[in-house]
């Protein structure tokens, strides 16, 4: 899943970013609506939290011209301001949800993958793919009645693929679910991934389409 976080804290925003990545989530921080904005631009997300107290201005204007543009993207916002009337202004708007500081980062994950259950084709939080079964709430996967240990990268390059089964995905949007704009990405990360996952749940669960992708075969 990739996540855009904007947060001006700088320490708050690291803390939640690490938070994130440990649960397997590729996270972009960024600390102003600027720079908010140009990611939007040039990337695509799953999910956006979204600080509202921001020193380029109010972070709902974010919202506001995601959902103008037609743009479902869910929205968690993720503020201080915490008055019946600053929750009422931010769902009016159009956030999916609403999570006051301080909180929990249990709680967040927790709120982000049910707002990206609840974006998907697929809402149910069990996910069905011929023998295996996928649950993105736990991180358990289960292969012929037994339970398969996968990494985090692992199991979101499986649960893109068997969500898109038939579609051809491309390693450059299997990129994008695995790493945040900072991190370094060597040239065969995505290949070395698919390789481990053949070698754990078996060479046809995956076929790689040469110049193209990578499929989940129906």
């Amino acid at each position: 899943m990739k996540v855009l976080l904007v947060e001006d804290d700088a320490m708050l925003g690291e803390v939640t970013r690490q938070g994130l990545k440990q649960e397997g989530y590729a996270t972009d921080l960024v600390a102003n609506i600027e720079y908010a904005e140009s990611a939007l631009l040039t990337q695509n997300y799953d999910v956006v939290i979204l600080d509202l107290g921001l020193p380029d201005g109010n972070g709902i204007n974010i919202l506001k011209k995601l959902r103008k543009k037609e743009d479902k993207t869910p929205v968690i916002i993720l503020t201080a301001q915490n008055t019946i009337k600053d929750r009422v202004k931010g769902l009016d708007a159009g956030a999916d949800d609403y999570l006051a500081k301080p909180f929990d980062i249990e709680e967040l994950c927790a709120r982000t993958r049910a707002l990206h259950r609840r974006n998907i084709e697929n809402p149910s939080p069990i996910i069905s793919y011929k023998d295996i079964i996928l649950d993105p709430t736990s991180y358990q996967v289960i292969k012929n009645n037994k339970n398969i240990t996968l990494g985090p990268k692992e199991f979101v390059i499986l649960q893109t693929l068997i969500e898109k089964a038939g579609k051809i995905i491309s390693k450059e949007v299997l990129q994008e679910k695995l790493y945040s704009f900072d991190d370094d990405i060597s040239s065969n990360t995505v290949e070395v991934h698919v390789h481990r996952l053949r070698k754990k749940l078996g060479n046809d669960i995956i076929k790689n389409i040469r110049g193209v992708g990578y499929i989940a075969p129906q």
